[in-house]
């Protein structure tokens, strides 16, 4: 399966970004903590040169607590602010405001050297679809300012959000790349909800995460669904099997186990999961 999705919002999100960038200081980029690496966008990165950065590991919940603090060592080692955090329950989130001081330390100074204080520190919130941006910035401001989903392309437009005298923040739209030159990147993206799920092969896709859990975390299939089988294909109809999933002439509907076991992953039902470490990089 080829995984790639650019629709025509996507571009008119970029030049939005690209114009409203030289109005920030900042830009706090968050990535799901389950896949660090291929949740962060280049294009970010270019539109971003120059500008303070912290990157946010959201959904910190959902990933291993050994990879996240391996992430977090690899985002400081490369020169990268970094903050774990789960926005739903607002942990870590008080380090946010510490963490965007320390970002702007240079700004700040500067600000002071030509009288300017107290001016608030203005920063772009970006990300990939799905990622749990206006999730973020909602828990983060203590009230509903961004719209939440929990399918990709729910932020359509720019909004500014007045958090307190010291920051201000743009809520943007999620927009991916125009091209995976790596489809595991894509495939990743796959699995954690930002390609929309209606252009993919859910069983193509259940089966790719089922030879990962069955690698890398044993037990955990059985342990949720009672899978004996170590082989992807007959894992999935066992999943089936114990949850009634059939079609008339009681087939086994293995689309809709699909679906269960994708939802199961993606709301961290299944456990705590990262699909990627800093050392394979």
């Amino acid at each position: 399966m080829q995984y790639q999705w650019y629709p025509g919002h996507m571009t008119k999100a970029r030049r939005m970004m690209q114009e409203n960038v030289k109005l920030v200081d900042l830009i706090i980029e968050l990535v799901d903590a389950r896949i660090p690496y291929s949740s962060r966008n280049p294009d970010i990165d270019e539109l971003g040169k120059n500008k303070s950065r912290i990157v946010v590991l959201n959904k910190s919940d959902l990933a291993d607590e050994k990879a996240n603090d391996q992430w977090m060592e690899y985002f400081s080692r490369n020169g990268a602010f970094a903050v774990k955090v789960n926005s739903r329950s607002r942990e870590g989130l008080k380090a946010i405001q510490g963490t965007v001081q320390d970002a702007c330390r240079e700004k700040i100074e500067r600000d002071r050297k030509r009288g300017i204080i107290n001016r608030p520190i203005r920063a772009m919130v970006a990300g990939i679809p799905n990622v749990g941006k206006s999730t973020f910035i909602n828990s983060y401001a203590g009230k509903a300012c961004a719209k939440t989903g929990n399918k990709p392309g729910v932020t359509r437009g720019a909004q500014w959000i007045r958090l307190n005298k010291q920051l201000e923040l743009l809520d943007t739209p999620g927009i991916l790349w125009p091209r995976f030159e790596d489809q595991e990147v894509g495939k990743k993206l796959a699995f954690i909800g930002s390609i929309k799920d209606e252009i993919l092969n859910m069983e193509e896709l259940a089966l790719d995460l089922i030879a990962f859990l069955h690698h890398s975390y044993e037990g955990m299939l059985s342990g949720r669904y009672g899978c004996t089988e170590e082989e992807p294909l007959q894992s999935l109809n066992q999943i089936a099997e114990n949850r009634l999933c059939r079609l008339k002439g009681n087939v086994l509907d293995l689309n809709k186990a699909a679906s269960i076991l994708l939802d199961d992953f993606r709301s961290g039902r299944l456990g705590r999961i990262t699909l990627e470490f800093p050392d394979e990089i």
